[in-house]
């Protein structure tokens, strides 16, 4: 059984390489070194709670995954979805809104 520091840096890794991050735009994207961050994903460092929430944020990782990994069902793509727009301005929120009204539109029509 792995322990929180394990399944921590097991979730942040996974997390980052998601949203298509180096470890070197991570560190910088919320204040750390490199050295950090591979120490927090490789060698079972834990972050305090200011940078676990940065993290938390930065990735739109679900807090499910940290506090209650024994959980057998998956992130949905739904949830996953909704975490990052939670993340976005108004601009985005806009042009998320209108593409997802263009794919709904422009769906094949499904036959009763």
């Amino acid at each position: 059984m792995q322990n929180e520091a394990e399944i921590f840096g097991a979730v942040l890794k996974a997390a980052r390489q998601e949203a298509g991050l180096t470890v070197e735009a991570l560190a910088e994207r919320i204040g750390v070194s490199e050295r950090y961050i591979y120490r927090l994903e490789n060698n079972g460092s834990t972050p305090g709670y200011a940078l676990l929430y940065k993290l938390i944020r930065e990735l739109a990782i679900s807090p499910d995954l940290l506090f209650y990994p024994e959980k057998s069902t998956q992130d949905s793509e739904v949830d996953a979805l909704i975490r990052k727009l939670a993340t976005c301005d108004e601009r985005a929120i806009r042009v998320a809104k209108a593409t997802i009204q263009s794919l709904i539109d422009t769906a094949p029509r499904q036959e009763p």
